[in-house]
């Protein structure tokens, strides 16, 4: 139970932790907040990818994994380079008709379908254990999956799935896949929040800077349906579902905007109430 998880990692009861609900009507515009900068994130890349069911240890439940090297994010108020180390996804569960969403990190209280979350270390450490050391240490982009149309980029990876249903038992690697196929147009990807936290699994540790952008990524519901068929252990384990940590307090923390082009949200609402306003009054 993500609950418990403080018994045993301490860090997991701390007061930056993630993830997080962003009010939007609390949030802080930041002029520096500008575009990030990614570099290598449309190249397709030398090394294979790696791919592992983690299923889960002890009292924690983990994900899948895929081992990626070479790209690097910087810019968008970030104080250094960081370079790609993993992505993994979180995802909720199928309930007859229904899928209950099973991302880690929602708006206004509302969640989607899944997340992805594309961790990263400072480009001058060789891992995530040294880069814990540093208070600016990891950075994570954080992108919204919903149910739309089929989204054929995401082919490769999920007919992988099937290769690594059980926990442990399989280690594939598969082409690599520029990480821009898999994340929306980077036009699209100027609106984001920013805000201090940790990781949300064990150790739970803080030191993370989290990125989470507005425009989500759209994979069917069968499509999603499929990561559900990894299991969290062996042959007659429970499917993987609903592998996401509960929200938690924001405590002190702020949570920046980044959108510099458009108005923040709460302040659309007020531009149109006075247009109304002036429209009204003109009649």
């Amino acid at each position: 139970d993500p609950r418990q998880w403080y018994t045993a990692y301490a860090t997991c009861k701390g007061n930056k932790q993630s993830p997080i609900n962003i009010v939007t009507k609390n949030v802080l515009y930041d002029k520096n907040l500008k575009p990030l900068n990614f570099e290598g994130y449309d190249v397709k890349g030398s090394s294979k990818w790696k791919i592992e069911n983690n299923g889960h240890t002890g009292k924690y439940y983990q994900i899948f994994t895929v081992i990626i090297t070479s790209p690097k994010i910087g810019g968008g108020g970030l104080e250094r380079k960081y370079k790609a180390i993993e992505l993994h996804l979180h995802w909720g569960v199928q309930d007859g008709q229904q899928y209950i969403p099973g991302s880690e990190h929602s708006i206004d209280g509302e969640k989607q379908a899944m997340e992805l979350h594309v961790v990263h270390i400072r480009d001058d450490v060789s891992d995530i254990t040294e880069a814990k050391k540093y208070t600016d240490g990891v950075a994570v982009l954080a992108f919204f999956i919903k149910v739309e149309e089929e989204n054929k980029n995401y082919a490769a990876l999920i007919n992988e799935l099937e290769n690594i249903e059980y926990k442990g038992k399989t280690l594939m690697l598969m082409e690599p896949l520029p990480l821009s196929s898999l994340l929306p147009p980077e036009e699209d990807l100027r609106r984001y929040y920013r805000y201090k936290g940790s990781l949300t699994t064990p150790d739970c540790h803080e030191g993370v800077t989290w990125t989470i952008f507005e425009k989500p990524i759209e994979l069917s519901v069968l499509q999603i349906s499929q990561f559900s068929t990894v299991r969290f252990d062996g042959e007659n384990s429970t499917h993987m579902a609903e592998n996401f940590r509960p929200v938690q307090f924001l405590n002190e923390r702020k949570v920046y905007w980044s959108s510099a082009s458009t108005l923040l949200p709460t302040a659309k609402v007020l531009m149109l109430v006075l247009m109304l306003t002036y429209i009204l009054s003109s009649l």
